[in-house]
Formats: structure tokens, sequence, C-alpha cells
């Protein structure tokens, strides 16, 4: 059996393999930038990086990836990675031939949500759901500690859902990456939420400046942000009526607001069709760490492994 497994966290900028020990600590962690719009480039660098972690840590270890976007089963390519080299890529064969051993490969919000269900903020819970709120909106579903793929290879995208329960605020709806209008991502995402922002004040913000003017009291700052918990909670609240996770780990930028895990869970409740609400709202243990954790974790202590 092997002493570690290796994860890869394939951004649109940055790549990072870690190599994990059985008890999922860090014994080795590289990060190096992701060659824009040259696929071959992109391929070389992610098959060099894992050589140069197992070359550290002495031995062939089982590997996981997690990639913008995912496998389609209909096609064998990347599909839905917007902006990336890796779009309508045969990218986990590529690398399973260069490599010479079978791989894992999984979306970055699912090994996001796997990461905190093995042994982060929701350990322990049967069903967790989790978010990413960073410059794009996703979701994974975790149940019973293994990640949740689906028949179409999509399970857990809700940010490609339109917002539920639309109020005269919510409009204007805006174009979406993915070609439709007034998907959730458009309004949850941190450049969603600078976007509405903009429209409403003329002010071109980042995501973080307007939570920081709200919280020294700027007022159309915090109508935003006000206004941003509110699409949050219905949000996840059609969620919740869907899935009925025990808990919901935040993740990307947006989940540094402490405000959310208080206010949202309020007024989920207006939304969610039960008498009583147990499900927990939790910021993430590991953070930016859960992708490349997550992808290790592809590989259970039951699986079959490469060594």
């Amino acid at each position: 059996m092997s002493k570690f497994r290796i994860g890869v966290d394939i951004g649109g900028t940055k790549i990072e393999a870690a190599a994990l020990d059985r008890n999922g600590a860090f014994a080795v962690r590289r990060r190096i930038a992701t060659p824009q719009n040259d696929y071959p480039a992109a391929l070389d660098s992610i098959v060099g990086l894992v050589r140069s972690v197992e070359t550290e840590i002495g031995e062939q270890s089982p590997a996981g990836f997690g990639i913008p976007g995912t496998i389609s089963p209909a096609t064998g390519v990347v599909k839905n990675a917007y902006n990336s080299p890796f779009n309508g890529q045969p990218l986990d064969r590529d690398i399973e031939d260069r490599l010479g051993r079978p791989i894992r490969m999984m979306n970055d919000a699912n090994c996001f949500a796997l990461s905190e269900a093995i042994d982060g903020a929701a350990a322990g819970a049967d069903v967790v759901f989790g978010v990413i709120l960073g410059t794009g909106c996703g979701g994974g579903i975790v149940i019973n500690g293994r990640p949740v793929r689906g028949l179409n290879a999509i399970a857990g995208e809700w940010g490609h859902n339109p917002l539920p329960w639309l109020g005269a605020l919510d409009q204007p709806a805006r174009s979406c990456s993915c070609g439709k209008t007034g998907c959730i991502e458009t309004y949850l995402s941190g450049t969603g939420f600078a976007g509405h922002h903009n429209a409403a004040t003329g002010l071109a913000l980042a995501a973080q400046e307007i939570v920081d003017l709200a919280a020294q009291g700027d007022e159309a700052a915090r109508t935003s942000l006000d206004q941003y918990q509110d699409r949050l909670a219905r949000a996840l609240a059609s969620i919740i009526n869907v899935l009925d996770p025990d808990v919901i780990v935040l993740g990307g930028g947006m989940s540094n607001v402490s405000d959310l895990y208080a206010t949202v869970p309020e007024r989920w409740v207006d939304w969610v069709f039960s008498d009583r609400v147990e499900t927990r709202l939790v910021p993430p243990t590991f953070g930016d760490s859960s992708g490349v954790r997550g992808a290790a974790w592809l590989w259970p202590d039951d699986a079959e492994t490469a060594g």
C-alpha cells in the first residue's frame, strides 16, 4: 500500500500538486502557473509537477485531479471549463497515457466538498453540500464520504440554475458565462456581487472592497451585502428543499464574509419547505487547500491503488 496520495488542483491560473500522508497531512506541496491558451504546455506542466512530487516522496502514489468543468460521459472530453485550455480536451486520458497508470478526476467543487466532508468542517456528516463562491459559483455533493458525480457528471452544479423566488430588487438579470441569463452565479459569485453593486451605484469595486465598506458603515455597500445575503439564503433553501443536507460548507472568497453564517440560516427558514431547519452552514476548515486535498481523497482507503 502506498504511503501517500497525490492531489492535483488544476485551475485556470495555477496548478497545485501535493502529497498527503495516510492521516491527511501534507508531505510535499508545489504550485506553478497554468500555461495560458496552450493545452500541450499545460499537460506537460501537470505531468511534470506530479513526477516532481513523486520524486520527492520516493514512490509512485495514487493520483487524483480536480479540474474546472468535468469529463463529459458523452464525449470523453472536458466540458463546462470556461476560459481554460482544457475545454474540449481528453485530459484524463492524456494524463493517464503520460503517467502510465489510472488516475481519478472530478470537478474542483466536488473535490472541495470531499475534503471538507472527510476531515474538515463537515467531517462525520452523512450528506454534505459544498459551495464555491469565488470568481464563479459551483457546488459539490458528498454522501457517506463519497463524491456524487451524477449520470451526466453535473451533480451539484447549482450555479447555473436561475436564482429562485425573484423579486424586483433582483432585476435586471445579468448574462452568465454559460450563455443563459439570471443564473445564480451572476448574483452570488464574487464577480456577480460586484457587478450588481456596480449596476446599483455606478462604482466599479471588487467584492472585498464592498464588504470592507459595508463594515465601515457605507450605506450603499451595506444594502448590496444585505441583498447578497437574502439571495444566498434563497439559493441555498432550494438546495435544502431538494437534497436536505446535514451540512453546507462555503468556499471561495465570499466564504470569508463572517456575517453570512448567522444571517443566511436566519433567512432561509422563510423558503425551506419544513417546520424546522437543522442544516448547518459552516466556513471551510481548509479553505484554498481543500481543492488539492479533495483531489487526493478521490482515492479512499478501500480503493484499489497504483503503486
